[in-house]
């Protein structure tokens, strides 16, 4: 960080030690021909993508003292398309669930799908109604193990029903945890996920609501999807939907749950906004 005033976001000493290894891994390997290391150290290049997940601001308007929009987009973009942000983030999740005292893999998980209004310079092709909801933008849908930890992340057009976007997790989470035998669900998600699920070998349950109970009452088993939902808004760049592309979305959304995970490893807290 050099002798700049830390932002709330960085990350830590600590952090850093969990994410540096594995950018730094990545960087011997993309040796340039001429021998050029880059100008921005790979640290405030998280910094920066972080710092606007966090706040929401727009590509200009990252501060003059992280880098700028050049830098720190290409190297977005670069571990977007070539998965380094999945990778690293799904073997931090695994070193998380060894500390919590599991497996690395779970054999659980709980999906559901959120919408969420688009700006309006997100391509209309990429985009659409929530009937339901009345929401017009884009669905980001989760499948997240017992922790609340995420598993798999898809990203698609508002107008595309649960049951669609529940098939296309599944096939994910079979992708990403193997080990996956036992799937719940809400109500929203039909028969055919079931049929789905059961060809994958995964028993694919559904937890209603109870409608006797008067005010706020936490279903159970989603209400952990719900909870990891509650955390990933914290993130403001998650609040709507500002992304061309459904796969920076998908990306936004791993670098948020990585900010999760590290504060997990390292039992730290999230700063408050709120003024003490």
């Amino acid at each position: 960080m050099g002798d700049r005033k830390p932002y709330p976001s960085d990350v830590t000493d600590a952090q850093w030690a969990l994410i540096g290894p594995f950018l730094r891994a990545w960087k011997a390997k993309r040796v340039s021909v001429s021998g050029h290391q880059g100008d921005y150290d790979l640290r405030e290049i998280v910094n920066a993508i972080l710092y606007q997940n966090r706040t929401g601001c727009q590509w200009a308007y990252l501060p003059h003292d992280l880098p700028p929009k050049s830098a720190t987009y290409y190297y977005f973009a670069l571990w977007r398309d070539d998965g380094t942000d999945q990778a690293i983030h799904d073997l931090l999740r695994c070193q998380a669930r060894e500390k919590a005292g599991r497996t690395e893999d779970p054999t659980a998980v709980v999906l559901d799908s959120q919408s969420v209004r688009a700006a309006n310079h997100v391509p209309a092709a990429t985009t659409g109604k929530d009937a339901g909801k009345k929401v017009s933008g884009r669905k980001r849908a989760l499948a997240v193990d017992t922790l609340g930890l995420v598993i798999a992340v898809v990203v698609t057009a508002a107008s595309v029903t649960d049951n669609a976007i529940g098939i296309r997790l599944l096939d994910t989470v079979v992708e990403r945890a193997p080990t996956v035998t036992r799937a719940w669900v809400d109500a929203g998600f039909k028969q055919d996920l079931a049929l789905h699920g059961s060809v994958l070998g995964i028993d694919v349950e559904v937890v209603k609501r109870s409608d006797t109970r008067p005010g706020f009452v936490p279903v159970r088993k989603r209400w952990i999807v719900e909870q990891t939902y509650g955390t990933l808004m914290l993130h403001r760049r998650l609040v709507r939907e500002y992304e061309s592309r459904p796969e920076s979305a998908v990306s936004r959304t791993l670098w948020a749950s990585m900010v999760t995970i590290v504060r997990r490893l390292t039992g730290t807290s999230t700063p408050s906004w709120r003024h003490r």
